[in-house]
C-alpha cells in the first residue's frame, strides 16, 4: 500500500499512522531506536535503564501521537519525550548512574583508525559523564545528535540564549576535563 514509505518524512509517516495505518509506527521506531538509545544512555548512564526509557518513550509517543503538533519537527517532540522519561527515572533513583562502557565502534576498513575512534569516543564519553547534565545534554544533542539550536530549544524547553550559553560553557568545561584526563 505504501511502497515509498522509507522516502517519506517523519511528519508524513506520522500522518499516515494517525489516519490510516497504526502498524507503520514501526517505521518511526526503526528510524529512531539507535539515536534515542544513544541519547538516553547519555542521560541515565546505564544501558538497561536507557532501554527502558526508550521503550516507554515509544509507547508514550504512540499513545499521544494525535497530540503531536505537525507544525513542529517530530524528532524534537520524540527527543523531548525521551528527555522527560529519563529525568523521571533519574529523579526516581536519585543517585548517580554509571555510564556503560560496552559500546564500541567497528569497521573492517582500518583497524588502527577504528581503535583511535574508539579511544576518542571513550575519552569524550568520560568527559561528558563528568560534566553536569545541564551542559552535557545540550553538548550531546548539538555535536553527537546533530540537532540545531531550535531543535534543542524544543527538546529541552529552554530559551535559545540559554542553549547557546550552555553549549559555550559546556565546550569550555569539556576542554578542561578532557585536558585533565
Amino acid at each position: 500500500m505504501f511502497t515509498d514509505i522509507d522516502k517519506k518524512s517523519d511528519e508524513e509517516v506520522v500522518e499516515i499512522v494517525r489516519k490510516k495505518d497504526k502498524e507503520l509506527y514501526s517505521i518511526i521506531m526503526s528510524r529512531y531506536q539507535d539515536k534515542l538509545m544513544r541519547y538516553a544512555v547519555l542521560l541515565v548512564r546505564d544501558q538497561d535503564k536507557a532501554m527502558d526509557v526508550v521503550q516507554s518513550s515509544f509507547i508514550k509517543a504512540f499513545v499521544n501521537i494525535n497530540g503531536f503538533n505537525s507544525d513542529k519537527k517530530f524528532s524534537s517532540w520524540l527527543y523531548r519525550i525521551v528527555h522527560n522519561e529519563a529525568m523521571n527515572l533519574i529523579i526516581k533513583f536519585k543517585k548517580e548512574i554509571i555510564l556503560s562502557e560496552d559500546f564500541d565502534v567497528f569497521s573492517e576498513d582500518d583497524v588502527e583508525k577504528d581503535f583511535e575512534k574508539k579511544e576518542t569516543k571513550e575519552k569524550i564519553e568520560k568527559c561528558l559523564s563528568e560534566m553536569p547534565i545541564i551542559y552535557s545534554e545540550p553538548i550531546s544533542l548539538f555535536f553527537i545528535e546533530n540537532k540545531s539550536y531550535d531543535e534543542i530549544v524544543d527538546i529541552l524547553q529552554i530559551p535559545i540564549g540559554t542553549v547557546a550559553t550552555r553549549i559555550s560553557r559546556g565546550k569550555l568545561l569539556m576542554k578542561k576535563l578532557c585536558q585533565k584526563n
